[in-house]
This record gives structure tokens, sequence and C-alpha cells, in this order.
């Protein structure tokens, strides 16, 4: 029936587009749901109501009212945590959730860690589907340490989120200026525009939760000299994490990661489009970043150090059986291979442990431990991770 919409925070015509029904639809409580869903998620509204009419039995239709109160323009997020990979972190972010009624947002963010320090700024366009599509437009400053390599590096990016059926895309063009430090003390600095595509699976259930049983994600990108570059590449990265029941509590969850590079001189590539492999995500009993080509240096006393310099290709792979058990907790043992290497003879280094994790609605969060086997002499190391993989 007749739909009545209510709010005076956005444009009228970029709310109807928000609503997942039209009149003449045969009526649904689920689309009444991701509606509202789909405005509470906009961050738009503070509170948000559809609400379904008296049932017309001579036109068997149903009117719908929408009445949505104005959120707060600004929102502050300060933030602390710990990761294994990243150890003490923490984040400052000011949004601004509504510029103009065009829906218009913008987002400052700032992250430090022992191994990322990070300043990006966001300005957002809602197109399309706007619960699902998006125009970005960000300018950044990333220090992050990859490896035994520093990238120090500043980005300008535009990029155009679509929703294409249980996929969503991404086309992207990036111009990056970036400042790579290695370990024999040599620097180099490139200018790089780079264009790139990706796409990532959405749970078929995306505007009222979460969970899911898979999620993939993969990334074609590149720098052509001939648009100015100082280095030349193209680039494949992509990854995949599954869950399947086996019989009763017990379930499978493999995850991989596949990545690849071509370009004629290695050495032009800049440390943040290098692979490595190791962490909490990857290759657990080994540290983040810690597996990847080998750099061997000489001190004046003659002491070798062996240094992660980033490779031309990544390959990851893990197997987890799991257990539920009371209390939302659920069992692990897992098995995890890989590594990042130039030369396609490299071993896979592989690692075996055990976790625990606790189900919340629509996250996972685990702690593992894990010891490496393909290299003796090192000790057992923690991880922590989330996934919404469930």
């Amino acid at each position: 029936g007749e739909i009545t919409l209510r709010q005076d925070a956005i444009n009228p015509a970029l709310l109807e587009r928000f609503v997942r029904f039209e009149t003449g639809d045969v009526f649904s409580n689920d689309q009444l749901r991701s509606t509202q869903f789909a405005l509470e998620d906009s961050n738009y509204f503070s509170a948000v109501r559809v609400v379904p009419g008296r049932r017309d039995p001579e036109t068997l239709t149903v009117p719908v009212t929408i009445d949505a109160e104005r959120n707060r323009r600004d929102r502050f997020t300060v933030s602390l945590g710990y990761g294994t990979d990243t150890e003490l972190r923490g984040r400052f972010a000011w949004d601004n959730r509504r510029v103009n009624s065009r829906g218009h947002r913008s987002r400052i963010e700032l992250t430090g860690s022992a191994v990322l320090q990070e300043a990006i700024a966001r300005y957002v366009i809602p197109v399309g589907d706007p619960a699902l599509e998006k125009l970005e437009f960000s300018a950044a400053y990333i220090n992050e340490e990859l490896g035994d390599v520093d990238s120090e590096r500043i980005e300008t990016t535009a990029g155009l989120t679509q929703a294409m059926g249980q996929w969503q895309r991404v086309l992207f063009t990036r111009l990056q200026n970036e400042r790579s430090s290695y370990p024999d003390g040599t620097r180099t600095e490139d200018l790089l525009l780079i264009p790139g595509i990706s796409y990532a699976s959405m749970p078929p259930n995306f505007l009222t939760g979460w969970v899911r049983d898979a999620a993939y994600y993969v990334e074609v990108s590149g720098s052509p000299e001939t648009l100015g570059s100082d280095a030349s590449y193209l680039r494949f990265y992509g990854r995949a994490e599954r869950v399947w029941p086996i019989s009763g509590p017990w379930y499978v969850r493999l995850r991989g990661e596949f990545g690849t590079s071509w370009v004629n001189d290695f050495s032009e590539l800049p440390a943040s489009q290098r692979f490595f492999a190791g962490g909490d995500r990857s290759v657990r009993g080994f540290a983040l970043d810690e597996l990847s080509p080998i750099e061997e240096t000489v001190s004046d006393t003659g002491e070798i150090t062996r240094q992660s310099v980033g490779g031309e290709h990544k390959i990851v792979g893990s197997v987890e059986i799991e257990r539920d058990f009371p209390y939302n907790l659920r069992g692990a043992v897992f098995v995890d291979a890989g590594n990042a290497f130039s030369d396609w003879d490299t071993p896979l280094e592989y690692s075996v442990g055990i976790g625990v994790r606790w189900r919340l609605p629509m996250l996972l969060i685990g702690v593992d431990v894990a010891q490496a086997l393909s290299e003796s002499g090192k000790s057992p190391r923690l991880h922590l991770n989330i996934t919404q993989v469930l």
C-alpha cells in the first residue's frame, strides 16, 4: 500500500533509495526488516521505525509508515587495543555523518601501533543503492613496517563501490608517492599511478546481519610506466575462507591466500606492493610478515643478519577442525602452510596448533597457540584473531 516517509535529516529522494520495497509489491516482513537495518546502518538516524498499518480487506493492501529521527552530526571515537601482530595500538576518529542533505559523509582517522602509523581523511558520496554503493575519495599518510622493510607513503585514492548480485565491486585509482627503506641502508622513492579492481563476496543476508559461512576477495592492480609511474608491474591477490559442517558439533574450516606479481625488475617494486606471510591470519607460529625472501647483511664486526624484504609471490593455506562446546565456545586444531617468495622452487613453511573460539552473534573471536615445525628452535607463539565466517 501507500508508503509514508517522515524524517528531516536527508533529501527525501535519497531516503527513498534505502527502502527495499515499493507500493504494489507482495507484503514481506523481511523487506520491512531489511529497510530498517539499511536505514539504521546509514548512521543518518538515531532511531528508525518501519511500521505496517491496518490491512485493507477491500484493496488487499497494507500501508507502511517509516519514521526516522535525525542523528547527531558528529561522532568522536577513541579506542585502545592490543593485537599479537600489532602490539599496543590506538585509534582516534572523527565522523561527520551528515555533511549535507544529500547524505555526503566524511571521516578523519588516526591510527598508531608498533608496526603502523596512519592518518586518513575520507569523503563519501552515496550513489545507486546507498546502503551498498558509494563514491569515495581519500588522502592518507602511512608509515608501515613490512617485515624488515619500512614503507612511508602518501596516497590519494578515488574509488567507486557497486553491488553486483552477491558481489561488491570496487573500481579504484590511487596516486602514491612511496619511500622504501631496506635493511642494507638503501632507500628508493617511487611515484606510482595504480588503477585497480576488486570483488568481495557479500553475505546473502547483508542487511539483516553479517553471519556467513564463506568469504571471498580478489583484487587486480598495476602501475604502468606509460602513465608516468616509476615502476611498471601487474599484481593479483586473492583470499578465501569457508566453513563446512561435518557432523553434529563438528566443522572443517579452510582458508587460503594467493598473490603473484609480474614485474621486469623486482628491485623496482616498492615495499607496499611486495608480499609477506606470517602472523595471526597467515601462517601461525611465525611473526607478522616474518616469511619472505631473506637478505643477508654483514656488520662491521662480521656479524651476519638475515632480514625479510618481501617477495613477488605468496601462497598460504590452512585447515582447521573445530568442535562446538557449551557457553558458545568452540575448540580447534589446525595446520598452516605457506610462504612469500620470488622463486617458485622455494619450500613452504608450516606449523600446527590448537585454539579456542568464543562465538558472538556476528563474530568469532579466537585465541591460538601455534608451533612452527619447518624451522627448528622456534618457541610457540600466541595469536589472537577475529573472523565473521562462522
